[in-house]
């Protein structure tokens, strides 16, 4: 089925629809949704959950990224976001149950393709083992729970790896580095991961 979503100009006003494979062919501005997933363990530690993308993903295939994300069909609001983390991850949440972050502009290119892309973000607090996570097989390859306090060593390059729990990867353990994470311009996943911690000592106050 041709996806159609809503175009913007670079000031977010909508000045159109196109076919999803033209906009990021001609890199036209659109909306999309990301919710990243949290928890503190039993023990006092955090964790952001990331799926690993699938080997056949048009873009960025086999890295991880946010635990839930998918674009806006033409017409669609924030409300129509969450079905993401339903239909990615398996987990059946509500709307208000997620914190909002605001919005990030993202860019970037990946061979022929051109995302420019305003991408409300949200952050999901759920205590749920990722081993029990319904996740969506035809499209992730598999998730890993990565531990906040390294995650920051690893993207501030004070550590070369990380050891994660994973699902769906070739052990329940596995270690990752940066060469596994999706490159951004803003140090995205270092930011979340901030935030995140801010959110679990219950700051109030966040933005991306």
């Amino acid at each position: 089925m041709t996806e159609i979503l809503d175009i913007y100009d670079d000031q977010l006003n909508k000045i159109g629809t196109k076919e999803r494979g033209a906009v990021h062919r001609d890199g036209d501005w659109h909306k999309v949704f990301h919710c990243w997933v949290a928890y503190r363990d039993v023990s006092g530690r955090d964790f952001v959950v990331l799926q690993r993308r699938g080997a056949n993903t048009e873009v960025f295939p086999n890295l991880l990224d946010i635990s839930a994300a998918g674009h806006y069909q033409a017409g669609e609001t924030i409300y129509d976001g969450v079905r993401e983390v339903q239909e990615e991850l398996g987990i059946t949440v509500d709307f208000d149950d997620l914190i909002p972050l605001g919005v990030r502009i993202g860019m970037a290119r990946y061979e022929n393709l051109i995302d420019h892309q305003f991408a409300d973000v949200f952050l999901l607090i759920h205590d749920q083992d990722i081993s029990t996570y319904h996740y969506q097989v035809e499209e992730l390859a598999g998730l890993v729970a990565l531990p906040v306090d390294e995650g920051l060593e690893l993207c501030a390059g004070d550590r070369d790896r990380v050891e994660v729990r994973a699902v769906g990867l070739q052990s329940r353990i596995v270690t990752i580095n940066n060469d596994d994470l999706i490159p951004t311009l803003d140090d995205y996943l270092y930011k979340m991961l901030i935030l995140v911690k801010r959110a679990l000592n219950g700051e109030k106050h966040l933005r991306i």
